[in-house]
């Protein structure tokens, strides 16, 4: 049994992203994995100040005091973290780029609590259009830095409106790609 986090980045509840992340959802638990979804969105998170006054060991990490001290812990006792995010201009969306951004806390001070520790990734991404290449090659990087397995990435495009995602192949796939941790 793994501990997913879902950092869900869309503004929609109910979007195509989401709708992915439902689906993912489906197919972790029913393999015995437990799931923590954040919906960004609705959460207070402040853009990383730069600071370097951050301290891994520490209950909250970072300076600042916003919801990120609740996913902090999460993606400390995490096995895999899913970045869940539309596509915005080539890249994913702000909501989780600053939540991404404050990770960084995780890996100052007292301990690199971030990079490495047998943890792995995927990457949930629905999209009007299809030019996900730099996303992608910012997805890898990331997460050949964070020295995390990388376990794949289910990429929807082709869905400009909400429910434009619903019984297409990518569905399913989310639901596979959860199915597949153990």
């Amino acid at each position: 049994m793994k501990k997913i986090v879902i950092l869900n980045g869309s503004p929609r509840r109910n979007g195509n992203t989401s709708a992915l992340v439902k689906a993912f959802t489906q197919g972790a638990e029913s393999a015995g994995n437990t799931v923590t979804e954040f919906f960004l969105d609705s959460m207070e998170i402040h853009g990383c100040r730069g600071c370097f006054g951050g301290h891994s060991s520490q209950e909250c990490p970072c300076v600042q005091k916003d919801d990120m001290s609740q996913i902090y812990p999460a993606v400390k006792e995490s096995d895999v973290v899913v970045l869940a995010t539309p596509l915005y201009y080539w890249n994913m969306s702000g909501q989780i780029r600053t939540a991404i951004d404050r990770l960084f806390a995780l890996e100052e001070g007292d301990g690199n609590l971030l990079r490495g520790h047998e943890r792995a990734s995927a990457l949930l991404m629905a999209a009007e259009g299809n030019g996900f290449d730099d996303v992608l090659l910012y997805y890898n990087h990331l997460v050949e830095h964070l020295r995390w397995k990388n376990l794949g990435h289910v990429l929807a495009g082709g869905n400009g409106d909400i429910g434009d995602i619903e019984g297409k192949p990518e569905i399913q796939k989310a639901c596979d790609l959860g199915k597949s941790i153990q």
